[in-house]
């Protein structure tokens, strides 16, 4: 930490009545056996105390505080003690005369002693530590971070962009502490990430092991994902595998490059980890095994010797890393009847003895993962004493669990505990109160970001909205691609938070990151909503991503192109900025970073995007270059489901026969659509050749090189039609409204030359079409039009 009295000197005056010597007192202080000690010299000295024997008297004070069993009650104790109000006192006229270690350190021990951020001193010694920043910035805002207001941290932020350019480029721990500081306030501020980045990337040669480890874990708390950094520290890890032969640095290497290597690299990793296994501590094992479940391993011989050493430290393990076992175990499919008999032991006597309500929501969480998960009726009192004290993330957990429980009782114990339904209840009682109490947006946030899962989906969601509408005045550029996302996983169409959206896009877009522009125009993608001023919007979102595609990585910008091609947006600047060889190249070497799940997500967008402009953009002569890739994908088309089957009797039945129709037909450019048929000018059907089909099971796809037109090679005045059954997966989870992947896949059909039939799952599944007659006239009517029900075939 840096002095900084060279730079604010202070008047001499002030110190000519100090004591000569301070040390027998500040002696006396690190003496004494207990806080009353402490109080006592502070009752007895507070006139002649000095900055740092205020200090220290903090510093003692929560020394005894940690070596106490019950914390809360002794904080209490500390916090209402007269003397220690006389000490908050004296820290406030002293502060201008501590050094920063001496401040860093009273701010912390406040925080400890859970003094509020809006409070007299703390906000005296962060006012005093905004103004020391320019020396020593960044190891301030790590250490206050977790003491100040959001407007504070807005501030400091600001504050650190403007110094940013002052700083050494290399400096290196520097740019580390303020990305560690953005993680802390849990703030991904690109700007600033971006700069630090840099940082890292010109001295990328110099950073060790333990340095590189450091940022990948910040970057993936922050969600920030910069692939030039990733490829860079993958070349300079897998430089380091011959330099590390014990498993403390082994261990580190892999859990930082496992992730980011390549196929050979793995098994390198995996092997000589094999060799050191014995050597393993717990924590060692743990980071292995979760290693192993980001490198999406299926090692068994190496599963079951790392899950034998998890076993072995079992009782050493703290609840929280309980659970991350049981997750990873789970994911990698390990089993083992005795491992998993002596784990729920295990997490049921930590669950007796618990009260923290977020940790009995993890433990119970875990339990609900074993093999036969079961909630007797003292775990299921347990939770509901403490349903009260819970946010919405500690109610989803305890909300899944119980939903693992109840299927588990209900398919293998043929019965479904009354007391399991009515703590359901209960949870959406209290999740409901939760949301309806809430007037901070922020707040709101940061409790509803993560949720996921069939019971918020079911439960909540809808009120979630409708806390989000209340407060919608609050959104900004700041927690603007925030909200927007989570409307676009969420599949609810809220039309009044999509146009407040789009207003503040409109009004603010020189205060948004092109990173979040892609967040942002989501939901009016994948739901398929048009704002207001939707020219305006939209125009004014590329026009602002034009000028920083070169900022953007490939994989981003893929994604953008899809998003946009599905509301038929085509800018020309960023299909140049894609289609072209060096972007590809450089997508394929991201590629390789990816976990396999997400590497063919990426795959399979850019060929959305490439068949999108070949059909809607011909004059950009983008080559269609996805052919083989679309061969593979389509090898198996599975079989179809009793709805498909169904509609194919029927169809048979209305067209004339079996060799009318066809089912699950690839069409030019590789969509599938469910059914076809053709009909002549006078809309008769015409027949197929032969085709064997045994029901259930799907005809053979042609897989040729083909993108003709659908009629070309018709009849005259003939037309193909595509029958379409769409499930509720292609509709707004709140209201019949089409969503954006269905509408461009009719638009392209169309395209193709077929007369597009779609048929919602909500007009079949109906009242009205609820026998076969009525379902036959439907298709008849949806087939041959109106007037056509009784229609003659040859």
């Amino acid at each position: 930490m840096l002095r900084l009295r060279a730079i604010c000197p202070f008047s001499w005056r002030m110190f000519q009545f100090r004591p000569f010597s301070f040390e027998p007192l500040i002696s006396q202080m690190t003496k004494s056996t207990d806080e009353e000690q402490i109080f006592d010299l502070i009752e007895k000295n507070k006139a002649i105390l000095t900055e740092e024997q205020v200090g220290c008297a903090f510093s003692m004070l929560w020394q005894f505080q940690r070596q106490k069993i019950s914390l809360l009650k002794n904080v209490e104790y500390i916090r209402e003690h007269p003397q220690f109000l006389t000490l908050q006192d004296l820290a406030t006229t002293k502060m201008e005369f501590m050094n920063d270690t001496t401040l860093v350190n009273v701010l912390y021990i406040t925080q400890q002693f859970g003094i509020k951020a809006h409070d007299p001193l703390i906000e005296a010694l962060v006012t005093e530590a905004w103004r020391r920043l320019e020396r020593s910035l960044s190891v301030l805002m790590v250490n206050i971070s977790s003491l100040i207001s959001q407007r504070f941290q807005e501030q400091l932020v600001n504050k650190t962009e403007l110094l940013f350019d002052t700083i050494d480029p290399s400096q290196v721990n520097t740019a580390r502490r303020i990305v560690q500081f953005l993680r802390n306030i849990k703030y991904s501020y690109y700007p600033l990430l971006e700069r630090c980045n840099q940082v890292f990337l010109s001295n990328m040669n110099h950073l060790d092991l333990d340095f590189i480890s450091k940022i990948l874990s910040l970057y993936h708390s922050l969600q920030f994902y910069n692939f030039q950094f990733f490829l860079m520290a993958k070349k300079r890890l897998t430089e380091m595998i011959p330099l590390f032969d014990h498993p403390a640095n082994f261990v580190k290497l892999l859990v930082a490059l496992g992730p980011l290597a390549g196929p050979q690299e793995k098994d390198r990793l995996k092997s000589t980890i094999l060799l050191m296994s014995e050597e393993l501590t717990s924590q060692q094992a743990l980071a292995v095994m979760e290693a192993m479940e980001e490198m999406e391993s299926r090692n068994s011989h190496l599963i079951k010797k790392i899950a034998s050493i998890l076993c072995k430290h079992l009782d050493n393990y703290k609840p929280v890393e309980l659970l991350r076992i049981t997750q990873t175990l789970i994911f990698l499919h390990f089993q083992s009847k005795d491992f998993f008999v002596k784990l729920r032991e295990l997490l049921i006597s930590y669950l007796k003895v618990s009260v923290v309500p977020s940790e009995i929501a993890l433990l119970v969480c875990a339990l609900s993962m074993l093999p036969s998960p079961h909630l007797d009726e003292a775990r299921i009192s347990q939770i509901e004493a403490v349903l009260p004290q819970c946010d919405l993330s500690d109610l989803n957990d305890f909300a899944t669990s119980v939903l693992r429980c109840i299927q588990y009782d209900h398919t293998y114990l043929d019965s479904t505990p009354g007391k399991q339904l009515k703590l359901l209840q209960k949870l959406d009682y209290h999740g409901r109160q939760r949301l309806q109490k809430c007037n901070d947006l922020n707040l709101l946030w940061k409790e509803v970001k993560s949720l996921k899962g069939d019971w918020f989906a079911h439960s909540l969601l809808e009120e979630t909205v409708v806390t989000l509408q209340r407060l919608m005045d609050e959104i900004n550029y700041m927690n603007i691609a925030g909200i927007a996302s989570f409307i676009s996983r969420s599949n609810y169409l809220s039309t009044s938070l999509l146009d407040r959206i789009a207003s503040v896009v409109v009004q603010q877009i020189e205060k948004i990151h092109p990173f979040a522009i892609l967040g942002v125009i989501l939901p009016f993608c994948a739901l398929n909503y048009d704002p207001p001023q939707r020219d305006e919007f939209f125009g004014t979102c590329i026009q602002h991503l034009n000028s920083h595609l070169s900022k953007l990585d490939p994989i981003m910008l893929v994604f953008l192109g899809s998003s946009l091609a599905t509301i038929e947006y085509f800018p020309e600047n960023l299909l140049k900025a894609i289609f072209n060889i060096k972007f590809l190249a450089k997508l394929d070497s991201q590629l390789e970073l990816l976990c396999s799940s997400l590497n063919m997500k990426v795959q399979f967008r850019l060929m959305e995007l490439n068949r999108a402009v070949c059909l809607e953009c011909p004059e950009y002569q983008i080559p269609w270059f996805h052919e083989r890739f679309c061969q593979q994908y389509n090898k198996d088309t599975g079989s179809m489901n009793g709805a498909q089957q169904q509609i194919y009797k029927m169809l048979a039945e209305v067209l004339g026969g079996i060799n009318f129709v066809k089912a699950s037909v690839l069409t030019p450019y590789y969509y599938t659509i469910g059914f076809e048929c053709i009909l002549d000018k006078r809309k008769n059907p015409l027949p197929y050749g032969s085709h064997n089909l045994t029901l259930g099971k799907l005809p053979k796809i042609h897989s040729e090189s083909n993108t003709q037109i659908a009629g070309s090679r018709l009849p005259p005045g003939a037309e193909k039609i595509a029958l379409e059954f769409l499930d509720s997966r292609a509709f707004c989870r709140n209201t019949p409204h089409l969503k954006g992947k269905s509408a461009m896949k009719k638009r392209h059909l169309e395209i193709l030359g077929y007369h597009v039939i779609q048929i919602p799952h909500f007009e079949w599944n109906s009242m009205a079409l609820s026998t076969k007659g009525a379902r036959m006239d439907y298709l008849r009517e949806r087939i041959f039009g109106a007037g056509k029900s009784d229609h003659c075939f040859y």
